[in-house]
C-alpha cells in the first residue's frame, strides 16, 4: 500500500455537492458577468445549448485545440504514440475537473468548458518553447512570452468560426472561460484556494498567477492542471527510462511496496478523493496536509529529475534553434512600406515559410479585401509598424504544431 492510500484518523468527510450553493448559475451574482462577451453573441432560435456548452463546442472546432495533439507536453517523442502530448494532457485536465466540480456540486459544463480551453496558447516543444519565445519577445518587444496570456490572446484574437452566412467571426467566449485560461496557471504555493470577488479587465493581467480566477469552477481546473501532470509525466519518465536510477528514491518517497503497481492513476484517485473530501467553501479548495506535503515533494522529484533532466535539456538547443531560425526569417522581411514585397521574394527560396505567414497576416490585416476574404473579425496587426509585425510573428509562430515548425525550419536549411 502507498503511504497516500492510508486513511487519517479523524478525517472530517465533507457531504457531496457542499459547493452547490456557490456554483456558477442564476442564482450567483456574479452569473451576468461570468455569461458576458466582448460582443453580443447571435443568439439562435433552434440551439438547445447552455452559454457554456455553445463555448466548449466553439473550442473543439477551433484550429488551436486540434493542433494539440501534435504539441509536446513535457516529452518531444513525435514518433511515440503512448507518451502524453498536450492533447491528452487537456482530456486529463476536463476529466480529473469533472470529476471533482460534479462531486462538489459546481457548474460541469463552465468546468469543461475551462479545462479544454486553458492551454491553447501554448507554443510548439511545451514549455521550452514558451521560453524561446519569451526570450526572443523580451529582446524585441520588452515583453515576457506567456501561454496563459497567449491564450486569452488565441480565442480574443485569433482563433476564427465560421458562420453559417460564410464569414469568419472571433470565438468571442464568455467572460468565465477566458477568466479561466488566463488565471489557470502558477503554483499553488498554499493549501488553500479561493475564487476573487473583482471583476477585472482580463487584459489587465502582466504577469502570470497575478491574480485568483473569478470562479470556484476556474479554481478547480487550476489546481486539476497540477494533479493531472505530476502523476503522468512521471508514468512517462519511467516508460522512457529517464527515472530507472532514481525508482527508488520515489519508491521510497511514496513508501512504494512492489507489490503494489506504480502509475498514474493510482495518484490522482488519491489526491482527488483527498481534495474533495477536504474542501468547503469556508476552508477552500484545499488538501489535507499530508496530501499537500506529498504533492509538493512529488513536483520537487519531477522538477530534479524529469524536467532538468539530461534528455530533456538536450533537446533545447534544437527547439531554440527550430523557432529562433523562422523568427529570423520572418522578421528579415519587415520594412516599414515593402513588408509585403519582401515577404514574395522570400517565398521564391522558402515557399511554405512565406506563403503561410502572408495568408495568416491576411485574416488580421486590412491590405487585402475582407470582404471579398469573408473576414468580420477585428483587425489586430500593423504591418508597417514593427512591434505590430513582431507580435504577429510571434502568434504566428505559437500556433504551429512542433511538426510544422520542424517542417518549416527543414525547409530553410535544406537545398
Amino acid at each position: 500500500m502507498y503511504a497516500f492510500e492510508q486513511n487519517e484518523k479523524g478525517m472530517n468527510f465533507i457531504m457531496k455537492n457542499s459547493f452547490k450553493d456557490v456554483a456558477m448559475n442564476k442564482n450567483n451574482d456574479k452569473w451576468n458577468n461570468v455569461i458576458s462577451r466582448i460582443v453580443p453573441i447571435e443568439k439562435r432560435k433552434t440551439d438547445l445549448r447552455t452559454e457554456f456548452d455553445r463555448d466548449y463546442t466553439r473550442i473543439i472546432h477551433s484550429n488551436a485545440y486540434r493542433r494539440l495533439k501534435h504539441k509536446t507536453q513535457v516529452f518531444f517523442s513525435p514518433e511515440n504514440d503512448h507518451i502524453c502530448t498536450r492533447s491528452e494532457h487537456v482530456t486529463h485536465v476536463e476529466s480529473i475537473s469533472y470529476t471533482i466540480a460534479s462531486y462538489l456540486g459546481l457548474n460541469t459544463e463552465l468546468t469543461k468548458a475551462i479545462a479544454v480551453a486553458h492551454d491553447l496558447g501554448h507554443s510548439p516543444f511545451g514549455h521550452e518553447g514558451e521560453k524561446i519565445l519569451s526570450k526572443i519577445s523580451t529582446q524585441d518587444l520588452s515583453t515576457k512570452f506567456w501561454h496563459e496570456k497567449n491564450g486569452l490572446h488565441f480565442v480574443d484574437n485569433i482563433e476564427l468560426l465560421e458562420k453559417h452566412n460564410g464569414y469568419k467571426e472571433n470565438l468571442n467566449l464568455c467572460y468565465g472561460i477566458r477568466d479561466g485560461i488566463i488565471s489557470h496557471c502558477g503554483e499553488i504555493d498554499e493549501n488553500a484556494l479561493f475564487p476573487r470577488d473583482e471583476f477585472i479587465n482580463l487584459n489587465d493581467y502582466t504577469k502570470p498567477n497575478q491574480y485568483a480566477p473569478y470562479t470556484w469552477e476556474a479554481c478547480v481546473v487550476k489546481i486539476a492542471d497540477k494533479i493531472s501532470y505530476i502523476g503522468r509525466d512521471i508514468e512517462d519518465a519511467i516508460s522512457l527510462g529517464i527515472l530507472d536510477s532514481h525508482l527508488e528514491e520515489l519508491q521510497k518517497m511514496l513508501n512504494y511496496n512492489s507489490s503494489d503497481t506504480l502509475n498514474n492513476s493510482t495518484i490522482i484517485n488519491y489526491l482527488v478523493y483527498d481534495l474533495c473530501t477536504h474542501s468547503s467553501p469556508e476552508n477552500g479548495l484545499c488538501f489535507s496536509n499530508n496530501a499537500f506535503t506529498l504533492m509538493n515533494k512529488i513536483k520537487e522529484f519531477n522538477y530534479k529529475h524529469i524536467y532538468f533532466s539530461d534528455k530533456i535539456q538536450n533537446s533545447v538547443s534544437y527547439f531554440e534553434l527550430v523557432l529562433t531560425l523562422i523568427y529570423d526569417k520572418l522578421k528579415s522581411c519587415f520594412s516599414f512600406e515593402n513588408t509585403l514585397d519582401n515577404l514574395k521574394l522570400l517565398s521564391v527560396s522558402y515557399p511554405k515559410l512565406a506563403n503561410g505567414f502572408y495568408h495568416f497576416l491576411q485574416n488580421y490585416c486590412d491590405f487585402s479585401d475582407r470582404h471579398e476574404l469573408k473576414l468580420n473579425n477585428k483587425i489586430i496587426f500593423n504591418i508597417s509598424e514593427a512591434n505590430s509585425y513582431y507580435n504577429a510573428i510571434l502568434s504566428y509562430i505559437s500556433g504551429m504544431t512542433d511538426n510544422f515548425a520542424i517542417e518549416l525550419y527543414n525547409e530553410i536549411i535544406r537545398f
